[in-house]
């Protein structure tokens, strides 16, 4: 099993709105960066941990705990004319942008990026480091483990993923 931090804009799709939609889960759609486009195409499967992390807000930090609960298949919105996230160089045959289904599985403690910032155990993490920006990108075992108990999350998420 592997553990993955994902970003969203809250005001795109929030914790919250995981947390209502259908089954509690939604296609992750419209990421257009290739090194995180091969990680949810070659690396992510079925049961892998998620950090639900809000970016681009009054404060940005964990929101919630999910997993990943689907495999890659191609995103939709590369082939919509009308969307933002449209490729004119993408085609069915040829699709260039995959999605996943992200299942919520706990909302527990909003963990701030200050509050992260002072977790030495997360002294290594990806999302701390200078420019990084990617809206995905792969936590270790150590940091998943001090990020879910500092969201309150160790008993809600414990067997959950390997059955989602």
């Amino acid at each position: 099993m592997a553990y993955w931090l994902i970003k969203s804009e809250p005001d795109e799709i929030s914790f919250d709105d995981l947390l209502k939609a259908p089954d509690c889960t939604v296609a992750w759609f419209g990421v257009r960066n290739y090194q995180a486009r091969n990680f949810m195409r070659d690396q992510m499967c079925v049961g892998d941990g998620v950090l639900f992390y809000h970016s681009s807000c009054a404060v940005p930090g964990v929101a919630g705990i999910a997993a990943v609960a689907s495999g890659a298949y191609p995103d939709a919105s590369q082939f919509d004319l009308a969307s933002p996230y449209h490729d004119a160089k993408a085609t069915p045959a040829a699709p260039r942008w995959v999605s996943v289904d992200v299942k919520a599985l706990h909302k527990g403690n909003f963990v701030s990026l200050s509050a992260l910032r002072t977790m030495a155990s997360l002294d290594d993490m990806v999302l701390l480091q200078k420019g990084s920006r990617l809206s995905i990108s792969p936590v270790t075992a150590l940091e998943w483990h001090a990020i879910v108990a500092a969201v309150g999350g160790e008993g809600a998420v414990d067997g959950v993923l390997t059955t989602v």
